[in-house]
Order: structure tokens, then sequence, then C-alpha cells
């Protein structure tokens, strides 16, 4: 019958009080039970450790004393003081020996920083005396000849610790003078006082600071590490291979999207009709696993600048602020060469821009006037990152927005997106589709951030392909469609829409009267053929497509969608006027449906080319933000000011801000690239341009966002204005002129350019 756990627990207190209040005592049996080789520092440790660790567990066998013991302590103390002999009896060896001077593991008691010794006499007397005695034969002294119990009582404490029978008579004839045996036994004699001194200050002071060195080396070490680990999220790694297993890809149950509150790729069923093919998944997967890293991107190329009218203005580089007449570095120039860009005079068609932006050249949108001076970037090479942008059809080695990898094992060409790692998956990807399509087997899939679509022909041999696009952070609009095949004249595309969309169509963004034109797809998502933009020639047109999220998930939504060459097309936004002559709160982007959201998409659709393939990672929305409008002097009808901003999938985005009188065409005003303004966390914006009236005068136009209060003009042009727009008198030669926007928070902001304007 086993004892309660009440009982056991009252045993167990007994022994911890037994054990406190003969603490000393319990010291000094164990302090001459070990051996002397260990040192007095570490003996001293040892024995206080032996006699801590003496105290029973729970449950634990009654000592081999029993209750009421001939020691006239009870079984406690009996049992306590077997445990203390076993503890210094055990045999520890060279290695234990060696740790235990060295006070190691630190476990209690541990000091550190000092050396500890008993006081000179005493017990330590005592030690020296049994130093050749073995230490069963020690124990057995302590036992009866200082702590008094009787020889039948000692040897039965040493049986059961693990001592020779013939300890006991080794031990009687020990001689050891009675009056030290005396000093011992008197009350005031306590064998846990020690004395301590401090070990070698200088050589701890030395490890000290080698530990601080190496500890500081690692944490280097750990930080770079963990800055490459985070640089490269893709990294190579070794595949397993349970994730190359078709029957190991995840599949989502086709009504998974109507059922969660997260409506993104991870919501797409496994469409399409193969998608139990398993030579084909095999095949696509073997191709992924054998693609390289893609190659490092070109470093980024100028962008170009927006094309002007008239004479250019000679003008010099000068570091500093704003200037109208004279190139800057940092802020502004309005109306000259900006460091390569657009200027007075001369229509520069992508030439370099290193830092500032032309705020104030009479520009009349993208035919202008005047001589244009040819562009630095040559058919073939784009100007956002070195992206393939040849005039060529969107086919195999030559799709815009993508970098092309090259071949690898078995004639596979692998393309990327700037930033997007071509590295097999960690685990198995979910499948989005498997079917054919105008004699094209397709395969897409899902790896965490990025979708991959790999395609070979169905018929023949041809060459197969790998396409990778970031996917981080999609949602309802964003993840509504993948481009899943093109036609090898890359003027048509077939698409694959979200299982959310009821409803497709398409239309031409350049005729804001027309309505979109039902577009058919098929009960797996694969769209009809649907017209593609061409970049090549005039801009006649630009289809684009306007789908329809199903009631279950939003009621009446619909948005448009642009296909800028790469795997995932781009949603267009709109964000209208503020309401009345004064700043309104902060609207968030609306869907480019309406009749003022077609009107200026018309006037920009055209310009989507030059946003294509951005550094870091490829477009993901583009929205049209009107934040001004202005009454133009010498009755030139009301303007609107509207800021172009394309944002990337890494956040980043490039803007365009441009003026739209109500007679003539836009007017570009600054660009700026890789730069919050106009988007969640850059809506405060200011920006000026000289414009040329109707009358033949030039004037300094300036609008800001809603929360600018005043705008101030200095340098060449000096004026004032209350409110969100400023126009102001400016010569016919262009000069230095400074912008500052006053917010209703009470702080400032400069004019957006290329560099470093546009920040509060």
């Amino acid at each position: 019958m086993s004892t309660s756990p009440r009982f056991r627990s009252t045993a167990v207190e007994q022994a911890e009080a037994v054990l406190v209040e003969q603490y000393p005592r319990l010291v000094r049996l164990a302090y001459l039970t070990l051996p002397d080789s260990l040192g007095r520092h570490g003996r001293v440790l040892l024995a206080h450790r032996a006699v801590q660790r003496a105290l029973p567990r729970r449950g634990a066998a009654a000592g081999p004393g029993g209750p009421g013991g001939l020691d006239g302590s009870g079984g406690s103390l009996a049992e306590v003081r077997v445990r203390v002999l076993r503890g210094c009896l055990a045999p520890a060896g060279r290695t234990g020996a060696a740790l235990a001077r060295a006070g190691w593991p630190p476990g209690p008691p541990f000091v550190w920083g000092l050396r500890l010794w008993p006081p000179a006499g005493g017990i330590e007397e005592v030690a020296r005396l049994l130093a050749g005695a073995p230490a069963p034969v020690r124990a057995a002294f302590v036992l009866h000849r200082v702590d008094g119990l009787p020889k039948e009582t000692a040897a039965r404490l040493l049986g059961a610790a693990g001592a020779p029978a013939d300890a006991m008579a080794q031990a009687l004839a020990l001689g050891v003078g009675e009056t030290l045996l005396r000093e011992l036994r008197r009350p005031e004699f306590d064998a846990g006082v020690v004395s301590t001194r401090p070990t070698d200050l200088l050589r701890r002071r030395r490890r000290v600071r080698a530990g601080w060195a190496a500890a500081a080396a690692l944490a280097v070490v750990a930080g770079a590490l963990a800055v490459d680990g985070a640089a490269r999220p893709h990294a190579s790694r070794p595949v397993a291979v349970d994730v190359l297993d078709p029957a190991r890809l995840e599949r989502v149950p086709a009504q998974a999207w109507a059922d969660t509150a997260r409506v993104d790729f991870t919501a797409w069923p496994a469409r399409g009709g193969r998608t139990t093919d398993r030579a084909l998944l095999s095949r696509a997967l073997g191709a992924w696993s054998t693609a390289s890293p893609p190659h490092a991107p070109a470093p980024p190329q100028p962008t170009p600048g927006p094309p002007a009218v008239g004479r250019a203005t000679p003008g010099r580089a000068t570091p500093g602020r704003a200037t109208l007449g004279r190139a800057t570095s940092g802020r502004a120039a309005l109306g000259s060469p900006v460091s390569g860009r657009a200027a007075v005079g001369q229509a520069a068609l992508g030439s370099a821009v290193s830092g500032s932006a032309a705020l104030g050249s009479a520009v009349s949108g993208r035919n202008a006037p005047g001589r244009a001076a040819p562009s630095r970037n040559a058919p073939g090479r784009d100007a956002a990152g070195g992206v393939y942008q040849g005039p060529g059809p969107l086919v195999s080695g030559g799709r815009r927005g993508v970098v092309p990898v090259g071949a690898v094992g078995g004639g596979v060409v692998v393309r990327a997106a700037p930033g997007v790692g071509t590295d097999p998956p960690r685990r198995a990807p979910q499948l989005l589709y498997a079917g054919d399509s105008d004699g094209r087997a397709v395969v897409l899939l899902l790896d965490g951030d990025r979708v991959v679509r790999y395609a070979e022909a169905v018929a023949g041999r041809g060459a197969r392909e790998l396409d990778f696009a970031r996917t981080d952070e999609a949602g309802v609009t964003t993840a509504a469609a993948l481009t899943l095949v093109r036609g090898h004249d890359g003027g048509r595309a077939r698409y694959l829409l979200a299982p959310w969309i009821a409803a497709a169509g398409t239309r031409d963004l350049l005729r804001a009267g027309e309505d979109a034109k039902p577009l058919a797809f098929a009960a797996d998502g694969v769209t009809a053929p649907v017209e593609v933009p061409r970049t090549a020639g005039a801009c006649a047109a630009w289809p684009a497509l306007e789908v329809t999220s199903s009631a279950r998930i939003v009621e009446k939504h619909s948005f448009v969608l642009a296909d800028l060459g790469t795997l995932t097309p781009v949603h267009l936004t709109y964000t209208p006027l503020p309401d009345g002559p004064g700043a309104v709160a902060a609207r968030q982007p609306r869907e480019a449906t309406g009749a003022a959201a077609r009107a200026a998409w018309a006037a920009t659709a055209c310009r989507l080319p030059e946003m294509r393939g951005m550094r870091d990672g490829g477009v993901r929305a583009v929205n049209i933000w009107e934040f001004a409008s202005s009454e133009l002097p010498d009755g030139g009808g009301r303007a609107v000011w509207s800021c172009t901003r394309a944002s990337s999938w890494a956040g980043p985005g490039d803007v365009l801000v441009r003026l739209s009188p109500a007679a003539g065409p836009p007017q570009d005003v600054a660009r700026a690239p890789d730069t919050a303004a106009c988007g969640r966390f850059g809506q405060h914006l200011l920006a000026g341009t000289r414009w040329r009236s109707p009358a033949g005068r030039w004037y300094l136009l300036a609008a800001g966002s809603r929360e600018i209060t005043g705008i101030t003009a200095s340098g060449a042009v000096r004026a004032e204005a209350r409110g969100r727009t400023l126009a102001a008198p400016a010569g016919p030669e262009a000069a230095a002129v400074e912008l500052t926007g006053r917010l209703a928070s009470g702080g400032r902001v400069t004019a957006l350019d290329g560099g470093g304007g546009g920040r509060d």
C-alpha cells in the first residue's frame, strides 16, 4: 500500500528542518570525508553542495535509522547523513575534480570571483591529520570520534552509504589528540564559517574583456547572416523530395473563397482539365527544381523626362535649392534643363535624370512641338531597371516587365520579375491551374508570395517556359486574374479569373464614353482571347479588363485591370478632387469605373508603358489622384492638377504630376522615382510649373493637396497666396524659384521633384 502524499510531504519537511538545524555538523562530515586532492576551495564548495543535495525526495523510503533511531535525532537525521556520505564517497574522477576546483557546473552554491577555505585550526587541522586515510575511514572517524555516535550506529550508517565493513576498525586506530576533538565539539565552532579572498583581479579583467570582444564578434557575424538571409528571401536551398511529388500539391476546395476572410490567391481552387495529370505536374515541378536563381537586374537607368516646347535655355548645374533657369541637383528647376531632365525648348524623350524634376517647362503632353532629343535608352532596353522592353511581341525571352534568366536543363526558359527568386519551394506549393489553352499546356502554382507559371507545347517540340511573379499581400482586386497564355504575335492573351469574379468585360481606356463589352469565360475561369495594348506605333487604343466581384464578396463591385506584360494584371484606380473649395478629409482611391475616372484615364493610359517593369518587382496598382484645381490666368479656364502613382509590390512607387487645362493637352509638371508621395503615407503634396497663357504671358503656377493652407514662392518670383493654389507673373526667362507650402498642422512641405523635394 502506497503512502499518502500528505505524510510523504511531512517526512520531507522534517528532514529539511533537521538539515537546517544540523547544517554545520553535516558540512563538517562532508568536508572531512572528501579527498584533500580537491583543494580547499573545491572541497568547501562540494561539501556544501553534498549537504544541500541530501534532502530526500518526496516518496523516498525511510532511512536506516528509522523513527526514533539510536542517534537520538530520529530517522530524518540518519537518512540525511547517509545521503551526505553517498555524495562524498562517490568517485568523481579527474574530470569531476577539475570541474569542482573551478566551481563548475554553477549549481548552488556557487561563487564567482572569490576563493574559499576554512579558518586556520579546527576542522582544517583535523583534515591535515586524516589526509593519508581512505575516505570511508575518515567518515567513520567523524561519525564516531567527532559526532559521538556509538560504533554500532556509525557502522550501520556507513554500511547504508556503501562503505566497507572494516572502515570502523581502521578509524579506531587513527591517532588524533583528544584536545583537538574537544575543540571541534564545542558549540561555538561552526564548520560553515569560511575565509574569503578575491581571485587574480588582473587575469579576471583580461578574461572579461576577451569575453566581451568574443560576444561582439559573434553579434556582428549573426547580424550579417540575418541581413543576408533577409535580403534573399528565397535563397538557394536543397529541395526536399516530397516537395516535388505532385500528389502532395496543396489543393483548395472549390468554394473556399466564399467561406474565408482572406480573399487572395490562397483561396483559389485547383482548376483546369489536367489537374490530375501526374506527368504534366511532374514536369512542371521538375523544371522548377532545376531553375537557377535569376541574374542580378541591371543597375537603374535614368527616368525619362517630360517633353517641352520652345527653344532650350542654357543653364549650368548648381547644387542647392530649386532654380528657375538653372539646373539643380536637389530642388525643382522651373523651366530649364535640370541635370539632364526636360527643359523649355527641347523635347527630351527619355533623357537622363540625375535628381531634380523640371517644374515649369511649357509642355504639351506626348506630342510637343520643338526638337526632340534622342532617347538614351535604345530599343530592347528598359529605363526602369534593365527589363526587356523591345518593340516586338510578348513572347518567350522578350516579355516586358520580367528579367530573362536564360535556358536551363531541358530547354526551359526562365523569366522572373525583378526581386523574385526562382529557387524551389520549401514545402509543397498550391496548385491553381493545370490545363491546355491555345496549344499550350499550362500549370499555375502558388508558393507563398510568388506565383509560378509553367508552359509547354501540347503537341510537337517547343521551348518550355517558367515565369515568376510577385504576389505578396494581394487582395480581392490584385488577385483577381493571372495571365494564362499570350499569342505569338503579342496582340492577344487569355486570362484566368479568380473564382469570385461573376462577370467580365473589356473596354478601351482611351474612349471614356464607351461602355464595357461583355467578355466570355469558361466555368474554370479561362477567358476568351482578349486584345492587349500594343506599344509599337501610335497609341490608338488601350484595351483593359473590367470585372465584377460576386455579391458573396462585395455587392456591385467592379474594377479595372490593365495588362502591362506580366503575369499579374495591374489594378487601376482613381481619387477624385476634394468636394468644395476647401480641403476635406482624405479619400481612399476609388475604382476607375465612373465617368470622371474614365475621363482621367483616357488622358493618361498611353503613359502606362513608362511604368512597366519597375526595378523593385513590378507594378501592383496605378492610381490617378486629382489633388487640386485652379483657375488659370488670362481666361485660361479651370485646370486640374493630378498625380499618377504606380505602386510596386515592394512598396515604393514612381509618380508623375500633371496639369490638365480646360483646353489643350495635359502638361507634365514633375516626376519622382521610388517615393511614397501621392500614396497612403505621402498625402502632403506641392507642385509648381511655368505656364504660358493664351495671351502669351508667362506665369508661375503652383497647387497643393488638401492640407496646404498657403504657398510661398521665393527667388526670381516672389509671391504668396492663401489657400491651395498660386498664380504669379513670371518673366519669359527662366530663373531660380523655390516653392514652400504651409500645412494646417503648422508644418511645411517643399515642391515635389526628382530629388529631395516633396517632403514635409
